[in-house]
């Protein structure tokens, strides 16, 4: 049983990936997205780059994740084909993990080439590697399947898109990408910690800027809850919804 719904999460990531996600459009602005990105803020301050590229990364994956969940999911439900997968003997939950996988990997594709540009450009040191990419993997996972809520809570692309901006855009600046949590009223980092990309941008800060604190470990406990309350919330949503 196990082995035929990771073999049907295979399948709906190879037809998501092909139909959708590794299309010539997607993939160049999937790459000049971060080259932009890093562009813009070396010659604004060519010295800050090294501090602000792990928020800059963890930027990259949640535009990389959210932008095509949006469209994907929220197609597929207007034309009847999520309801089409559902004829094969493969659980809501299974169709849904497919469809966040695929997510993640074009975010991790965007992410990754925004930790390229800082590695092979910009001088940037990778200081706990196997920290860092468990921390990147779990970032776009939590941010594919937030994506994903949004998207099954809505009926056209259109408001998949305009909801997910209401969220993206105060993260930006409420969750340490340009300003430090600790530096904001307390209010706002009262705020900035019931936001999942808070979490990524510490923990990948710690793991390639300076030594790793315990603090990581919350990082990493609080992205996984996240991933789990995102991922129940989506399959009892697009449940109701497909009924």
């Amino acid at each position: 049983m196990i082995v035929e719904e990771l073999e049907s999460i295979w399948y709906i990531i190879l037809k998501d990936l092909r139909a959708y996600y590794f299309k010539p459009p997607n993939i160049s602005w999937g790459i000049l997205f971060p080259l932009v990105l890093a562009l813009a803020f070396t010659l604004r301050n060519p010295s800050g780059f090294a501090e602000l590229s792990p928020g800059l990364i963890a930027m990259a994956a949640l535009f990389g994740t959210t932008s095509m969940e949006a469209i994907v999911i929220t197609f597929e439900k207007r034309v009847g084909a999520l309801e089409r997968l559902m004829l094969a003997p493969i659980s809501l939950r299974t169709i849904l993990m497919g469809k966040i996988l695929s997510g993640a990997i074009f975010g991790l594709m965007i992410a990754g080439t925004m930790t390229l540009i800082s590695i092979g450009f910009m001088g940037n040191q990778i200081t706990s590697p196997a920290l860092f990419i468990i921390s990147l993997l779990l970032t776009v996972l939590t941010l594919s399947a937030l994506g994903a809520l949004v998207a099954v809570s809505v009926k056209e692309v259109f408001e998949a898109q305009t909801l997910s901006n209401y969220f993206r855009f105060p993260m930006i600046f409420l969750c340490g990408v340009f300003l430090p949590v600790e530096a904001m009223p307390m209010p706002l980092q009262v705020l900035a910690h019931v936001l999942p990309l808070t979490y990524s941008v510490d923990a990948l800060r710690q793991t390639s800027m300076g030594s790793v604190h315990f603090r990581l470990l919350f990082d990493i406990t609080a992205l996984v809850l996240f991933l789990l309350t995102f991922l129940i919330l989506a399959t009892r949503l697009l449940k109701k919804s497909l009924e």
